[in-house]
């Protein structure tokens, strides 16, 4: 298994950082799009993962690993995938995200504020902010963010990339949550359909 620089133990029990809703879940929709990502053909699965993780070897992996009985079996393998992510996989799913934003609702001065702390970090570490906020209220994020890339920007580069590659781990895991309900709204997605697909953070 590839380690990350001075990769942090590894995080609590599973069940403790899943999405709530996965614990136990037995939520129909999100069971309808199971079924439908398990049938999804091995190109559009991976095509819809990268939108998750931006690795192939991760996308590569969680689909080839279908069918999944249950939303939290999915959850799993994605997490064993993403502790499994190689330094040159690591580099690749950060080159694809885009640091973390704030609505557009939020006050102008903390727009400004994210904005320079942005282009700050990217200087010092090279890749974008990442950080996954799924299930922070909206009105508590824009403190969260701004905190945390503060707090961030005063670790040294292997300690903030082995914390960017657990940010990483969980927003594919709230994304992979956000896609088998997306799916519910769809018989197999077309090219054009994967592309409207908005994963979260």
């Amino acid at each position: 298994m590839a380690v990350h620089p001075r990769r942090a133990p590894r995080s609590p029990p599973l069940s403790s950082h899943l999405p709530a809703q996965a614990r136990g879940c037995s939520d129909p929709s999100h069971g309808s799009g199971l079924a439908r990502f398990n049938a999804l053909s091995p190109e559009t699965a991976h095509a819809v993962l990268l939108q998750c993780c931006g690795s192939r070897r991760w996308a590569h992996r969680v689909a080839t690993h279908r069918p999944y009985p249950d939303p939290g079996a999915l959850l799993a393998a994605a997490d064993e995938a993403s502790y499994d992510l190689s330094q040159a996989d690591l580099t690749e799913a950060l080159a694809a995200e885009s640091s973390a934003e704030l609505d557009h609702g939020a006050p102008y001065a903390a727009l400004l504020a994210l904005d320079a702390a942005h282009a700050e970090y990217e200087r010092k570490f090279g890749h974008a902010f990442v950080i996954c906020l799924a299930g922070h209220p909206p009105e508590e994020q824009a403190d969260q963010l701004l905190e945390a890339i503060r707090r961030r920007m005063t670790h040294e580069v292997d300690e903030e990339r082995s914390i960017s590659a657990d940010e990483l781990r969980r927003l594919a895991q709230a994304r992979l949550w956000d896609l088998t309900r997306w799916l519910t709204s769809t018989d197999g997605p077309t090219a054009t359909e994967i592309g409207r697909f908005a994963p979260v953070g």
